[in-house]
């Protein structure tokens, strides 16, 4: 199952996206996560330590990587076909919660024919995860789903739109739902997240209603994952917290 995540900045999609591909690899699925949002922060969700995220280099800005791929003999030519397999094998990060992490950096215009050399590789790596590989591919992308490409797009099974009961929040989910139904993406639901009180579950209900949103589920506001980032821990570790039980159901819901 391919899994894309969306949302505006603050709104949780990044612990969506993390709680979800833990509970498919709990489940013996073999998972890869892909953090492609400008601010990465997947892997402190996924309890690595924050000196061993600062270690992670993003593929975008690694440049050895990049001109091992792309550099031919030629000034200002580059090559465009390339295999990015070993990308997989070599880069990804393996996360006490079972699940391989690559952080991708930011996809930029990925679709568009963009021959920069970083873009180039970010594309082949993007496009092999979802076409190619047979693993639970869940990726934490920015708010907006066009740097997805037609061609990578048209292989995500499900676009997760995550929002809380903001008007800013909901606009943008709004927004990123209009672009995925203009690509070839199957399927687009939205998540409600730290919904604290019936007025706000209410809220986003008739948002939904208005703009032809489906939601998939409702996360509720919880205590335990505010003191668990402010402490710098993952709420991975609180299972029985009541967004972490919902969050974990959310894979069985989308298989």
């Amino acid at each position: 199952m391919k899994i894309a995540v969306c949302g505006k900045g603050g709104v949780g999609k990044t612990l969506i996206a993390a709680g979800i591909a833990h509970s498919f690899a709990k489940n013996g699925i073999k998972t890869i996560v892909i953090d492609a949002d400008p601010s990465p922060n997947l892997a402190l969700t996924l309890g690595l330590s924050p000196e061993e995220a600062s270690k992670i280099l993003p593929i975008s800005e690694n440049k050895e990587l990049i001109e091992s791929k792309t550099t031919t003999d030629y000034s200002g030519v580059y090559r465009l076909s390339f295999t990015v397999d070993d990308i997989v094998r070599e880069y990804s990060v393996q996360t006490s919660f079972g699940v391989n992490l690559i952080v991708m950096g930011t996809v930029k215009s990925a679709g568009s024919g963009c021959t920069c050399p970083a873009n180039a590789v970010v594309r082949s790596l993007l496009l092999h995860l979802v076409v190619e590989r047979d693993e639970a591919v869940i990726l934490d992308m920015e708010a907006g789903v066009e740097h997805m490409g037609r061609g990578t797009a048209k292989h995500v099974d499900t676009l997760l739109i995550v929002a809380d009961a903001n008007v800013k929040a909901l606009e943008t989910a709004k927004h990123i739902h209009d672009l995925a139904t203009k690509t070839d993406i199957k399927q687009a639901l939205l998540i409600a997240n730290k919904i604290a009180n019936n007025i706000q579950k209410e809220t986003v209900e008739r948002f939904a209603e208005k703009n032809n949103l489906q939601i998939l589920d409702f996360v509720p506001y919880d205590s335990k994952v505010v003191e668990a980032e402010m402490r710098g821990e993952t709420p991975l570790k609180y299972e029985d917290s009541a967004a972490m039980q919902v969050i974990g159901k959310l894979h069985t819901k989308l298989a």
